[in-house]
């Protein structure tokens, strides 16, 4: 689907452009230097009709990889393939958080479940040295308990429950609980790999869980420690798998390794300016190593995120494997990236279906939309002179700041009579986020429809309304009304309308 953007977003396409012009982009997954472009186009071309035929090893990006006895044997040997057509692997942040709270064990199984090689934890030490399952320091955010993991034990941790999610002060809680590092590598052991984020200050204890477990190989090590600790370390941990983070404030990093590469270097980098992101370095890198990039948000590679993949995969994730070598995505949309490695599509509209998106209101205040404030409060001014608040997450544009007693009107093309399922992509970290209202042409309102808590502001999930509607071919209005007597905190990226009986 072609979508136009305005104001960062168009900054997303610009920069990609000039990196492209700047790098020299390397066209494919890790092809070598000097093929032909036009086979190059052809290869692609090709490899983008096999995979849209269903085949489950075909991909349109990176090659179909290595075999192996097990899912985890063959993400290991995926791993360490460096060759011109290695596969592009995926890597799940904190789990398929999506799906089950983030760290957690539901949230590991689903992530593997749904096509990633590698799921990214994030490991803490409690008080009597038990490493678990943690991002923050403090087990506030994710839990219904509080407290700094450093100063409680295994036994107090263990009594807590995960919130769902991202987590949050209103997000609700699960009955799962923080699992150890012992029983996720035991059950990791043949579905796939880990990243052992922030666990390099203990590394000694990790290891000693990976050896205990049989999951020397199933582990990966991080760090963006001086090389001649990682090298210590490494020399006397025989086996052990490590990967390199790397800017431009430690780029001599790569060249102190000398033949010793790391399987991966994580290259973040605000910008395309800088060396990190030069096609010279990545080159370099990509020859006996893997380029990982992060797409989660904007800064970790310049602004070609999950969500701008979405709307243009070439602001993104093709960007980045055509432009920088990438061959390892750590995301939040494991479905949505493993879709585009077979398909080449973003974010695709599914078949008969109408999207609006919340940018495109009608114009005139009153006329097309009612909005409490009159200036735009949101950062993108891409509807100069109207008063809806227009915002940029991430590379996602969407309508923000919802409150009570709004209301914003579409015009929609819709191209065969039926009946119509509606569905919003919505986000906010509130419980409950507010309610809306649909009607058509006219027409009287809908039943009000309840926005569900996603765990965070940037962070949107496509939630189903309810509400069907009956649309013959032809342009119709639609509007969604926001009732003033609910407390109204989200923000919306578009509206689906799924045809579901003709």
């Amino acid at each position: 689907m072609t979508r136009l953007v305005f104001g960062r977003s168009v900054h997303l396409a610009t920069a990609l452009a000039l990196a492209l012009t700047l790098t020299g982009a390397v066209v494919g997954a890790g092809l070598s230097n000097g093929e032909d472009p036009a086979k190059i186009d052809l290869i692609a071309d090709q490899g983008a009709s096999t995979a849209r035929g269903g085949s489950d090893d075909s991909y349109v990006f990176g090659g179909r990889g290595q075999g192996g006895r097990t899912p985890a044997e063959r993400a290991y040997r995926d791993l360490l393939d460096h060759s011109g057509n290695a596969k592009i692997l995926t890597v799940a942040h904190r789990g398929q958080w999506r799906y089950a709270p983030e760290n957690s064990m539901p949230a590991i199984r689903a992530a593997f479940e749904q096509g990633a090689e590698i799921a990214e934890i994030d490991v803490r030490l409690t008080k009597d040295g038990v490493p678990v399952l943690m991002h923050d320091e403090s087990v506030d955010r994710t839990t219904n308990g509080s407290g700094r993991i450093a100063d409680l034990t295994f036994a107090q941790i263990k009594d807590l429950r995960l919130k769902e999610g991202l987590g949050g002060n209103q997000a609700s809680v699960t009955d799962e609980r923080i699992p150890t590092l012992e029983e996720t590598m035991t059950f990791v052991k043949d579905r796939g790999l880990v990243n052992l984020d922030k666990g390099w200050p203990f590394r000694e204890e990790i290891w000693k869980i990976l050896t205990k477990t049989g999951t020397v190989r199933n582990g990966l090590y991080k760090s963006n420690a001086p090389v001649e600790e990682v090298k210590d370390f490494l020399d006397t941990h025989k086996g052990a798998v490590y990967m390199h983070m790397i800017g431009d404030a430690n780029l001599s990093h790569f060249t102190q390794f000398g033949d010793d590469q790391p399987v991966a270097y994580e290259v973040n980098f605000a910008s395309i300016a800088e060396a990190s992101a030069r096609k010279p370095f990545l080159d370099a890198v990509a020859k006996r190593s893997r380029v990982w990039s992060n797409t989660m948000w904007n800064g970790l590679a310049d602004r070609m995120t999950d969500e701008a993949s979405l709307v243009d995969p070439l602001r993104g994730w093709e960007g980045l494997v055509r432009g920088f070598n990438t061959s390892i995505f750590q995301t939040d949309d494991v479905e949505k990236l493993e879709s585009w490695l077979r398909t080449g599509e973003g974010d695709p509209l599914p078949r008969g279906a109408v999207r609006v998106q919340a940018e495109d209101f009608r114009p005139g205040e009153g006329v097309g939309y009612h909005d409490n404030d009159a200036a735009n409060v949101g950062d993108l001014p891409m509807r100069p002179g109207e008063g809806v608040d227009i915002s940029d997450a991430d590379g996602n544009v969407r309508v923000s700041w919802m409150r009570g007693g709004e209301w914003l009107s579409y015009e929609m093309a819709v191209p065969r009579t039926g009946i119509y399922a509606v569905s919003a992509r919505v986000s906010s970290p509130y419980s409950p986020a507010g309610h809306y209202t649909l009607s058509f042409d006219g027409g009287p309102q809908s039943k009000r429809v309840a926005v569900l808590n996603t765990t965070s502001h940037n962070k949107e999930v496509l939630q189903p309304s309810g509400v069907t509607q009956r649309l013959t071919a032809g342009r119709h209005t639609v509007r969604v009304s926001l009732p003033a007597d609910v407390y109204q905190n989200w923000n919306l990226d578009y509206l689906q309308f799924d045809l579901v009986r003709r």
